[in-house]
């Protein structure tokens, strides 16, 4: 009885695949970028002149050249390290290149605000969403694994969506005359046979959108049977540890798979203060040990998936543009469950009150205390608005 109708917004005609980060994530990007004829939109939050970076960024050089129109959006914190010369070199090739948003902005006043999400686009008909962004450390390369991510490729109605999406970011800045049309229509010809249910989900604090973090509160409401997170920066809210607790009253299985190691030493902290919390409420907690845990997908009951850049935070839900898609589909759904549960089995320590012993007044605890207030006082002062946009 718990389970509500399904949400409106979801579009149905779509084909959906669960991507492995690393070497498959980037083969199908680069295969996806060489078979486009018409259009790509890429965005991310991190964008490095490495190998990676390089390898992506002549392909859509050679792109460009052929007649593709190319849009690169990237942010502006996150990659400012870029070379003007990189940069150059993919605008003198036809790459349309742009920073979202700078560090500071003086009309509504505040800073730090990030364009976080991983968003590719080809011709209006294949996307790809993950959490995935273009440098080396998200690839597999000779002796250096790549991090854990995943990412769903899709066709289909939602990717009109997507791709409409892309465009209004890009148009933000731009003068009226090179504003880039939004497309209504979805060609009957491009659409895919499958029968996969999916929306569009954004969180953008300040444009009033909280699409991601109401799903997930909606989703731990309502979950009858289980909830498994995989998230690489798990420091949920007062609002969502509520719901996560009452599922777990009620009966329903949580887990949560975070990282063994975290590249933020001071979050790896703050999130190890919440493991008393979490087990004190029966949540199972596992952590990830190969390399860095950088994934965000979440599945509810066997039935819900989400996946895209949004980690269970408030930075993602107060300070980021992020973007996840969220599938109603029992298939794509458990195969994502059965690799999170191999992920578990194979690569994973299960944090209890024998690896985790709880000490109070401990200095080890006094660390990570201090780690999760800080945390929370930088997310304050680094977030302040005057006023969201009307």
């Amino acid at each position: 009885m718990l389970r509500r109708k399904k949400p409106v917004g979801y579009t149905t005609r779509n084909g959906v695949q669960l991507l492995h980060g690393g070497a498959e994530f980037f083969s199908v990007l680069e295969e996806l970028i060489a078979e486009a004829q018409h259009s790509i939109h890429l965005q991310t939050y991190i964008y490095n002149d490495d190998q990676t970076g390089i390898a992506v960024s002549e392909a859509l050089k050679e792109a460009a050249r052929r007649g593709v129109k190319v849009y690169v959006l990237v942010d502006g914190y996150a990659s400012r390290d870029l070379p003007d010369a990189f940069i150059e070199s993919m605008e003198e090739a036809g790459v349309n290149f742009r920073y979202f948003q700078p560090l500071f902005k003086s009309d509504r006043f505040y800073f730090g605000r990030r364009l976080h999400h991983k968003v590719m686009v080809f011709d209006h008909r294949t996307a790809l969403v993950s959490g995935t962004n273009i440098a080396d450390r998200y690839n597999d390369l000779p002796g250096q694994p790549a991090w854990l991510d995943m990412a769903l490729r899709v066709e289909g109605e939602a990717v009109l969506e997507l791709y409409n999406i892309c465009c209004k970011l890009w148009n933000k800045d731009v003068s009226r005359s090179n504003r880039l049309p939004l497309k209504k229509d979805v060609v009957e010809g491009e659409l895919p046979d499958c029968q996969c249910s999916v929306r569009v989900l954004q969180n953008d604090w300040v444009r009033r959108k909280q699409e991601v973090w109401r799903a997930y509160s909606r989703e731990f409401r309502t979950a009858s049977r289980s909830i498994t997170i995989m998230c690489s920066y798990f420091l949920p809210g007062e609002m969502l540890r509520k719901r996560l607790a009452q599922a777990s009253r009620r009966g329903v299985k949580v887990r949560v798979v975070l990282a063994g190691t975290s590249d933020v030493a001071i979050s790896k902290h703050a999130e190890r203060y919440l493991y008393r919390w979490m087990l004190r409420h029966h949540i199972e907690i596992y952590e990830y040990q190969p390399t860095v845990l950088h994934a965000k997908v979440s599945v509810v009951d066997g039935d819900w998936l989400t996946l895209g850049s949004y980690n269970i935070n408030d930075i993602s839900t107060f300070a980021s543009v992020e973007l996840n898609l969220e599938v109603r589909d029992g298939n794509l759904a458990v195969k994502a469950q059965n690799e999170i549960e191999r992920v578990i089995k194979e690569q994973c320590v299960h944090i209890n009150t024998t690896t985790f012993p709880i000490r109070l007044f401990s200095f080890r605890q006094l660390k990570q205390w201090l780690a999760y207030y800080s945390i929370r006082v930088v997310l304050t002062l680094s977030t302040f608005y005057f006023r969201q946009e009307d």
